[in-house]
């Protein structure tokens, strides 16, 4: 994640560096040729260079309005050139960008609070007496990944937090000679906490090879309803279940994937389901697709954080203890495994209550990798 945001940071300067350096290389040039001949036809720098950059590009006459706009502007900004000029105000709909360019900012940041977008800011002078240009550039999705990298970080250092405290703890209690029945629970406290570490470690990795596309996909067709009855034995769930999957209803995918990812929506249903509720299971065909879903009869989740579910380490109840309520990472890894797979995943309140996870995938998977 920190070299896609450095790679970020280095993409939107170089644009904006690049726009500003070459604009003022012609504009030095331009002044230097009004001394030393007269030049017979005027060009239009504006239009020649900034028309397709890729960046939004205004440019202000001395009273701050908008002479010019290039064609990243007007899609931005969704300008009329007909209305052109007009106060930058009320063609950007954001006094942020006013500040800015009073206050003659070269560099900023700004908020756009009509457009909700978060941009940098590089001011320079035109290439006419008393004007000049505004680049815009969105960093919106930077500031985003910037955020996630930070509630990542802060996230895994309170899950491994509680593990190595304990481990520290018992491995002192150990050191004062305890009695034999105690140094046998001590010592398995140090293992249980060492294996949940290590399975934050091996989904942090598995989530890792996801995301850099290492992970390949072995297709084969099978029985779903067998898939199901193989997940249930391993899993051994202790919830009545109900299950309503077609006999001999066959897909083609990557079975072993498939089944972890089942087996993790199963894992979550059964934390979420208070003692003797059941669990729901379903299948069906829906056009072109296979239609999953996995219920429990739980509290349910704010519609707020349906879409937060499937990120890293987001807990919608953070007061949950780890062994009730796991790490957050289960349902980030089913979401990437649904997604190499060809598929979608969601989830939606039931209507008597509880939570439902949806997985779509298609019946017949194409793929490359």
């Amino acid at each position: 994640m920190d070299r896609r945001l450095s790679e970020g940071y280095a993409a939107l300067k170089r644009a904006v560096d690049w726009s500003a350096h070459i604009l003022r290389r012609v504009i030095f040039r331009r002044r230097a040729d009004d001394f030393a001949r007269p030049e017979p036809a005027q060009r239009d720098s504006f239009g020649d260079l900034l028309e397709s950059a890729p960046i939004v590009a205004l440019l202000l006459d001395s009273d701050y309005r908008v002479l010019r706009a290039n064609q990243a502007a007007r899609q931005f900004f969704g300008i009329d050139v007909a209305r052109l000029p007009a106060s930058l105000v009320e063609v950007t709909l954001e006094g942020r960008l006013y500040e800015i360019v009073i206050a003659g900012e070269t560099r900023s940041e700004a908020q756009l609070v009509h457009h909700r977008r978060t941009v940098q800011t590089h001011l320079i002078p035109g290439p006419g007496a008393r004007q000049s240009i505004l680049f815009l550039v969105d960093i919106t999705e930077v500031r985003r990944l910037a955020t996630v990298r930070q509630e990542f970080v802060a996230n895994l250092v309170h899950e491994l937090k509680t593990p190595i405290t304990s481990l520290r703890l018992t491995a002192e209690s150990l050191l004062g000679e305890p009695a034999p029945k105690d140094r046998r629970r001590f010592a398995e406290r140090l293992v249980r906490e060492a294996d949940l570490m290590s399975k934050i470690i091996d989904n942090l990795r598995q989530l890792g090879d996801i995301e850099l596309g290492a992970m390949s996909v072995d297709l084969s067709t099978f029985q779903l309803d067998e898939l199901f009855t193989e997940s249930l034995a391993r899993l051994s769930i202790d919830r009545p279940l109900n299950a309503a999957i077609p006999q001999g209803l066959a897909m083609t995918t990557d079975r072993a994937k498939l089944a972890q990812a089942i087996g993790n929506l199963l894992d979550n249903a059964t934390k979420f389901s208070p003692p003797g509720t059941s669990i729901d299971v379903e299948a069906a065909v829906a056009g072109d697709e296979l239609v999953l879903s996995v219920r429990d009869h739980g509290p349910g989740i704010s519609p707020e954080h349906w879409s937060r579910v499937f990120e890293r380490f987001y807990k919608v109840d953070r007061a949950r203890p780890r062994e009730a309520g796991g790490f957050g990472l289960g349902l980030a890894i089913t979401k990437h495994i649904v997604q190499v797979l060809g598929g979608r995943i969601w989830t939606e309140a039931a209507r008597d209550g509880g939570q439902v996870f949806y997985i779509a995938l298609p019946r017949e998977v194409l793929t490359t990798t």
